[in-house]
């Protein structure tokens, strides 16, 4: 075993193989460790979350060695808890040459993907997405395609490495395509939104074989999570929502086994500042916004607050008054009021709390939208209201006084250090790749987005190994590095595991000024925990 820093806050547990990463998290499961909040298991990793706070890096590992030495390492279907069935039409575009590479004819390959059982492993980068481990011992070490597709049809059902798989949704990718099938992998309505879950059995079959009969699963609606009752006729309407206006909360934390990340607020102390602001618990939701462009009117009285990103706010009062307002600080509005957020001029995104909340239903027990899984409130749209809600009294504060912008927030064209760990794969990259990523500059290019910022750089990251790194699970933070050698910084909508090798992860305490950094600023990164396998032992010091 070897245990990688993935963050300062994360660990990365590289095992011999599947069963092994299978085995590992199946005893932390049953035994947690105090501290650990979450785990994400991969064909040959568990990435493993912890609070610093908690439960020192020394400490963690030795509870991790002590439940690997009892782990159940047999074969992964014993946790199987239910059999699915997924049928098949079996004419994907990579058909024909996957048989081909196989020296088998294409009846046979299909013979052998419905020949028996695949266990489901653990989940991937989307919602419903599922390793599926197992199956005919031909369907091993099958090379993924050299370019990737730029759009897959949701229902693809795919094969790469050692493992099948579904696409839940139409989505770029880069496995061998043999086949679409017509079940929803992943859908809100029913009452398990995923069709497989890791522990299940899965059965494929020859939907064009006729002579049998697939029981599908029930499209009965689920009860959604309620919205708070309200309880006055407040509201505030939405004129305008500028680029992108999104309600987000502190996340949608424990959900990897379904495939889903946290997701939340990208800013979260900006989050917690401008409920305090208002009186709310830290974590109610608020409004992300980027790049300004909102217009609010009130209905009713409400007291906002907006923080995060340096805005100007304008207020244009019912009877014709208009006032120019200072940002980090509550803001009393009356009926008819309208509040307008401008253009940042540092930072990005601003973040609107209101006093009482915004009465949105909860998906999956958050508030929390993420832009990659499509899970959680749909982006507000122009002429949208929305409802004020009641904390309870005892949950009810005082506001507090007006709060200074940060003086960090970056502007356009500024040169911005983050601190970062370096691992858990940096050892995949020449000695010089990593002093590169210190030493010059990186671009933030306007392809980025809440699922990650994408880096340009003079010179590219070069690897020492070009084999394919099986998947696993990723941070938020994370600094991936694709086959080009130009980085991608995740933030919090990024997907759950991934299989290009990350170099290096901003620390926590720089994940809120990665979220305000705009397109052209220049990044500049500082190494602040050199790579180490922090479960080998101590080296002597010579005397």
């Amino acid at each position: 075993m070897r245990f990688l820093p993935a963050s300062d806050c994360a660990l990365l547990v590289e095992l011999a193989d599947l069963d092994h990463a299978l085995a590992l998290y199946r005893a932390v499961q049953e035994r947690p460790i105090p501290g650990v909040h979450e785990l994400v298991p991969a064909a040959r990793t568990l990435l493993v979350h912890y609070r610093p706070e908690a439960v020192a890096p020394a400490a963690l590992i030795a509870a991790l060695r002590e439940r690997s030495a009892v782990a159940d390492r047999g074969p992964s279907d014993r946790a199987a808890t239910r059999q699915v069935e997924i049928p098949v039409h079996y004419r994907g575009e990579d058909l024909a040459e996957v048989a081909e590479l196989l020296g088998i004819p294409v009846a046979e390959l299909i013979a052998r993907h419905t020949g028996q059982p695949w266990q489901a492993a653990f989940a991937g980068f989307a919602p419903g997405f599922v390793y599926l481990a197992g199956g005919h011992p031909c369907f091993r070490g099958i090379p993924r395609r050299p370019t990737p597709r730029t759009r897959l049809p949701a229902g693809s059902v795919a094969l790469a490495g050692d493992f099948s798989a579904v696409y839940p949704a139409a989505s770029p990718g880069g496995w061998q395509l043999i086949g679409v099938t017509d079940v929803p992998m992943w859908d809100l309505r029913r009452t398990e939104p995923a069709y497989v879950q890791p522990g299940f059995q899965v059965q494929f079959v020859d939907a064009d074989a006729g002579g049998r009969h697939v029981s599908l699963p029930p499209t009965v609606a689920s009860e959604p999570d309620p919205a708070p009752e309200p309880t006055a006729t407040t509201a505030i309407e939405f004129e305008r929502v500028g680029l992108q206006t999104l309600v987000q909360d502190a996340g949608r934390h424990g959900m990897a086994g379904l495939g889903i990340s946290p997701s939340g607020a990208l800013d979260q102390p900006a989050m917690r500042q401008a409920n305090r602001l208002v009186g709310n618990p830290v974590h109610t939701p608020v409004l992300e916004n980027l790049l300004g462009g909102l217009r609010l009117r009130c209905h009713g009285r409400a007291t906002l607050a907006v923080t995060g990103a340096a805005v100007p706010l304008t207020l244009h009062g019912a009877d014709g008054r208009q006032w120019a307002l200072a940002s980090h600080a509550a803001v009393a509005l009356d009926d008819g009021d309208v509040l307008v957020v401008g253009t940042p001029t540092a930072g990005v995104r601003c973040y609107v709390a209101v006093r009482g909340g915004w009465q949105v239903a909860p998906v999956l027990g958050s508030c929390a939208t993420d832009t990659l899984a499509h899970v959680g409130p749909p982006a507000l749209q122009a002429g949208q209201r929305i409802a004020i809600g009641s904390v309870p009294p005892h949950a009810l504060r005082a506001t507090q006084p007006a709060e200074a912008a940060p003086a960090d927030l970056p502007r356009p064209g500024d040169e911005v250090t983050l601190d970062v760990v370096a691992g858990p794969r940096t050892d995949w990259f020449t000695p010089d790749a990593l002093a590169r990523l210190e030493r010059q500059t990186w671009q933030v290019t306007p392809q980025s987005n809440r699922i990650g910022l994408r880096l340009h750089g003079a010179q590219p990251l070069t690897r020492a190994r070009h084999d394919e790194l099986p998947s696993e699970g990723t941070v938020t933070g994370a600094i991936q590095v694709p086959a080009g050698g130009q980085p991608v910084l995740f933030l919090a909508d990024h997907p759950l595991t991934g299989g290009y090798p990350v170099i290096a992860a901003v620390a926590s305490h720089h994940l809120p000024l990665a979220a305000q950094l705009p397109v052209g600023c220049r990044l500049r990164f500082r190494v602040i925990a050199p790579f180490a396998d922090l479960g080998a032992p101590a080296k002597e010091t010579p005397a």
